[in-house]
């Protein structure tokens, strides 16, 4: 044997073993992009010399080339060489173990009732099974034998949990306190929010939700648990190919049970007490408090830019009047804390005092002091339509030689019992100079011309412009 081998050869009498009671503690962070970083805490006794440590109870979804040993108490062991076990023990796995090897199958009279065992040799595995059972061959798919098979012992390459099998060089024989710490996929979170907006639309009750899923192979026992919001950069590895009116206005505020801090370009959230994340569950967590923000109702009409390059006839073209509720994050609009990404749902209360649902929208990472916009749906009262009332071509005949002069009119009906305020929003393409309007625009930016026009109670307002684009 070389002196390579030789140095990393432990004999297997010598593994031992730690399960979840060796457990002092675990931390459990999970990031997006299905991504979470485990600290996994436990008490063993090691012996002096070379060792197998066998860290049970890991996740399934390890990836094993980021775990990092530390020791918090004795001497710290050198670790070796380290294996994730994670051909898990199944009938199918442990038949597949035993190719090559004796089995027993074990059948029953059809009458009488008896049980006979015969001996037999695993041949095949892998499509469906084949035996060789004294002078005969017996082929059967999986889970579909003959009898049963019984088997003399489980091979040491099969495990019942995922585990890391750590070989270590110690020192001295001792009780160490180790730390785990490795990356693992199968954790995920996300955040959601619902809101209830108040009869006059101006305030809204919003509280946050995070939902935590688990999915990795394994639980955590009173884990203390802290999210990421931010997307942290991964290297992509190459794969083979295969409430009320009445509530007191306060500011916002984290739930009770969760913190919130800056970490590096990133904003971290802190469950205050530890919890159970057992495996293949779904469960959720209060994140934020927001009662009464300050919110505005918009009402959008947004045009199709193809209208400035084409003529489109005499007919006239229905436009969607989008809803959108509108805030600001901050501490005067009584927000102004980091938002997580997430789908928030928006409430109101009928006549007779029902929660209705009247939309949700998703919102992107926040930061403080940015704004929110959250597209509810269409209005229903409020309809719009536009008419090209003249088109001509001026010149070109290549790419920012073509000019184009248009005239259009935009009418906007307003069934309420009540005045709207509807904003129009047209996307101009190339360079463009107003000639003609009948009132005045703001600037959006550099493609984008928007009007606010004030639609009279069951009435109609109409605006007419003219332009000239070039491109």
């Amino acid at each position: 044997m070389t002196e390579a081998a030789q140095t990393s050869a432990v004999p297997a009498a010598m593994e031992q073993r730690s399960t979840l009671a060796d457990q002092t503690s675990v931390a459990v962070t999970i990031y997006n992009d299905d991504l979470a970083l485990i600290r996994d805490r436990r008490r063993v006794e090691l012996p002096a010399g070379r060792s197998a440590l066998a860290f049970r109870d890991v996740s399934a979804r390890i990836r094993p080339e980021t775990a990092l040993l530390r020791a918090s108490e004795g001497s710290v062991p050198q670790l070796i060489e380290q294996n994730f076990d994670f051909d898990l023990l199944t009938p199918a796995a442990l038949l597949k173990q035993y190719v090559g090897r004796e089995v027993g199958l074990v059948t029953r009279h059809p009458t009488t009732g008896e049980e006979t065992e015969e001996r037999a040799t695993v041949l095949a595995a892998s499509d469906g099974v084949v035996l060789r059972v004294d002078d005969r061959i017996e082929t059967f798919q999986a889970g579909q034998a003959p009898g049963r098979i019984v088997y003399r012992d489980i091979p040491d390459t099969l495990r019942d949990r995922p585990t890391l099998v750590l070989s270590l060089d110690s020192e001295e024989a001792g009780t160490r306190l180790l730390e785990l710490s490795y990356l693992s996929g199968g954790l995920s979170w996300k955040a959601d929010y619902v809101g209830e907006l108040s009869p006059d639309q101006q305030r809204l009750d919003l509280a946050g939700w995070v939902t935590l899923t688990n999915q990795s192979g394994t639980a955590y026992q009173n884990a203390q648990l802290q999210l990421v919001a931010g997307e942290v950069n991964q290297v992509e590895e190459a794969m083979p190919q295969p409430m009320s009116e009445s509530m007191v206005m306060r500011s916002a505020a984290p739930a009770p049970n969760m913190r919130e801090e800056s970490l590096f370009e990133y904003h971290l959230y802190s469950l205050a007490h530890p919890t159970t994340i057992a495996d293949q569950q779904t469960k959720q967590v209060a994140l934020l408090d927001a009662p009464g923000v300050s919110v505005g109702k918009e009402l959008l009409v947004q045009g199709d830019q193809r209208a400035y390059r084409e003529p489109r006839g005499a007919l006239a073209q229905e436009l969607a009047v989008n809803v959108y509720l509108t805030a600001t994050n901050d501490a005067a609009s009584r927000l102004g804390l980091p938002l997580p990404a997430g789908i928030v749902r928006i409430y109101q209360r009928d006549r007779q005092g029902n929660a209705q649902f009247i939309g949700e929208d998703r919102i992107d990472h926040t930061p403080k002091n940015e704004a929110i916009r959250l597209k509810l749906g269409q209005s229903f009262d409020v309809t719009a339509e536009r008419k090209q009332t003249d088109f001509k071509k001026l010149s070109g005949s290549g790419p920012w030689q073509y000019q184009f002069e248009g005239a259009f009119e935009i009418r906007v009906k307003n069934a309420k019992s009540e005045p709207e305020t509807v904003v129009i929003q047209e996307r101009i393409p190339g360079d463009w100079s107003m000639l003609e309007e009948s009132a005045p625009h703001e600037q959006g930016n550099a493609n984008t011309a928007v009007w606010r026009l004030e639609v009279p109670a069951e009435s109609e307002a109409r605006l007419s412009y003219r332009v000239r684009v070039r491109y």
